[in-house]
């Protein structure tokens, strides 16, 4: 039963959507405001108080079902949702962290997310939390009573499909993607009528598919057959996995996509559009205004999911990205057009850099994985060692950006790998790899890194090294403070000026998710979740058996400013 004083009266408006980042009160969506900057105004925990913050309570997922958490929670009307691993979600009290309700989603055998049994996030719209299920659905529960209002299917999960990003709220829509692009799946973003989950309109991120809306045929996605031979472009992959960001100053969604199917570049020769690429997307036609592409034809699975976040500079709207290939680009929000890109890790090798006026990179041909049909026995092309891996200079852990300082707060990882190519063929529901790899670390003393960067200048303005990767999400705040969490269990905070860390708490299993910051009744809180997992223990090679002695878990920590 749920207490009376959880109730919530009030329901969650457009309005209220789109002054997410300016109320702190609330937390509504993932990013903290739909534009994903992951930033607060609110000071009263700065680099002189921060030390005080003390935990206030934990509540445990509870079961056997731990694995990654890699959860972002909301906070509305006193109450939390967070999301945990296997397709749950939970209601709290933020006060008291007492459960007030659990939704679990019975998952049929035979799914096959890549990455963990991973969700991160939810959505609130009117009444309703909504949420992506491992088996490719979406559920849309009462926030007072957890109760089911509605439930839609995405796309087969025996063929690979399913859902583990957050939706995203748009101008009245909800916005999803879909995740399964090592098994040759064709990525999309869809926009549904948040509160029955008809669909709207559908828009397709590989070239050569149709999109619609209302029902209705909306135009092909590019054009067929232009940068993809064949039939390659019908199991292109791409995969919209990690979910979008909204501008309501340019109108417009940014999606991220993933890789091209197979990882084998040599048998889809060209670009491969609209992989590894942003796509920004009118949210009222469904069309793609303008995409920028990071790795054309890409052979070392370096997707382009990661978030692209609106910010202000020189008085233009911009974009700013840090792609798993290593580069970090700053693109008009706009046009599209690229106004600047530098690397944000070390010792890439697959390019020189990037050109800015053409926007494509500087390729190093020697660094592609070779045709395994030109080998001997046509079963193992020639290997190379590419930097980053295919896990990237960055992954799915969302950075910070902070208006009052501007700069963006980077967690990157320096590893590489040894990959090859190798013959593949399309199977419904098989991997659609063609590569095989192993992941290295290229340094003795750390693979994680926090660093602060000027997009302006591309420079570097502080970093903190970690010994393991760094894999959960960033939140900077008007105090002059950067929060983010270790795989070894701390949740930390440093001085956002100079990278000193002033705080940490040791949440007794690896953070792999953002943390949040809110007040309530006065007081300034910060929640994270807590629960190692993810891809680094199941593809990190090397790297997983340097972080093995790690423990898995699955708690909520939420700690406050104590009143003076």
């Amino acid at each position: 039963m749920v207490a009376a004083a959880a109730q919530v009266s009030a329901q969650v408006t457009d309005a209220m959507i789109a002054n997410d980042a300016a109320d702190n009160s609330s937390v509504l969506s993932w990013g903290m405001g739909t534009q994903g900057q992951r930033y607060s105004s609110l000071d009263a925990l700065n680099t002189k108080t921060v030390k005080k913050l003390v935990p206030v309570w934990s509540m445990s997922f509870g079961g056997e079902k731990q694995r990654g958490q890699e959860s972002q929670p909301l906070v509305y009307k006193g109450k939390m949702f967070v999301t945990a691993s296997y397709s749950r979600i939970f209601a709290v009290d933020v006060k008291t962290g007492e459960k007030l309700w659990k939704y679990e989603h019975r998952l049929p055998e035979g799914i096959m997310p890549c990455c963990d049994v991973v969700n991160r996030g939810a959505a609130l719209y009117d009444n309703l939390v909504i949420f992506g299920t491992l088996d490719a659905q979406l559920v849309a529960l009462d926030q007072n009573t957890g109760k089911v209002v509605w439930k839609e299917k995405i796309d087969d999960y025996a063929a690979g499909y399913s859902q583990t990003a957050a939706p995203l709220i748009a101008e009245g829509l909800l916005l999803t993607g879909v995740s399964g692009g090592e098994f040759g799946v064709v990525g999309r973003v869809e926009a549904r009528d948040p509160k029955t989950g008809k669909m709207v309109w559908s828009r397709p991120v590989v070239e050569g598919h149709m999109g619609y809306l209302n029902g209705k045929e909306n135009g092909i996605s590019g054009t067929t057959n232009a940068t993809w031979p064949g039939e390659t472009w019908k199991t292109g992959g791409a995969a919209t996995w990690l979910g979008g960001t909204y501008d309501a100053k340019t109108g417009l969604a940014y999606f991220g996509t993933g890789n091209p199917g197979p990882w084998n570049s040599h048998v889809r020769k060209g670009d491969n559009l609209y992989s590894t690429s942003t796509v920004a997307i009118d949210v009222k036609t469904g069309k793609i205004v303008w995409s920028y592409q990071g790795t054309p034809n890409d052979a070392w699975d370096f997707d382009g999911v990661n978030e692209f976040i609106t910010f202000d500079m020189d008085g233009k709207r911009m974009g700013g990205k840090a792609d798993r290939n290593g580069y970090f680009y700053v693109i008009d929000a706009t046009s599209g057009k690229l106004q600047n890109a530098f690397p944000f890790v070390n010792g890439i090798t697959w390019a020189k850099g990037i050109d800015i006026a053409s926007g494509r990179p500087n390729f190093v041909p020697e660094n592609r994985p070779g045709d395994p049909a030109l080998s001997a026995d046509g079963k193992k092309g020639a290997s190379v060692f590419a930097s980053p891996g295919f896990l990237g200079g960055k992954n799915q852990m969302p950075m910070a950006y902070s208006p009052k300082s501007k700069m963006f707060f980077v967690p990157t990882n320096e590893w590489g790998m040894d990959i090859w190519n190798e013959p593949i063929s399309y199977k419904k529901g098989g991997a659609f790899l063609g590569a095989g790899f192993t992941i290295r670390p290229l340094y003795e003393d750390h693979i994680g890194s926090l660093r602060a960067y000027d997009p302006k200048t591309g420079k570097m303005a502080w970093e903190v090294k970690n010994n393991a990767p760094l894999w959960g999400g960033v939140l900077a705040t008007g105090g002059d403070l950067v929060f983010w969490g270790t795989p070894e269990g701390y949740l930390k905070a440093a001085d956002a000026k100079t990278g000193k860390v002033l705080w940490q708490f040791q949440t007794g299993s690896g953070v792999v998710a953002p943390p949040i910051t809110w007040t309530q009744d006065g007081e300034q809180y910060i929640s994270v979740v807590s629960g190692w997992g993810g891809a680094v223990p199941l593809w990190g090679g090397e790297v997983a058996k340097k972080v093995n002695l790690l423990e898995q878990g699955g708690s909520v920590w939420t700690f406050k400013l104590p009143k003076s």
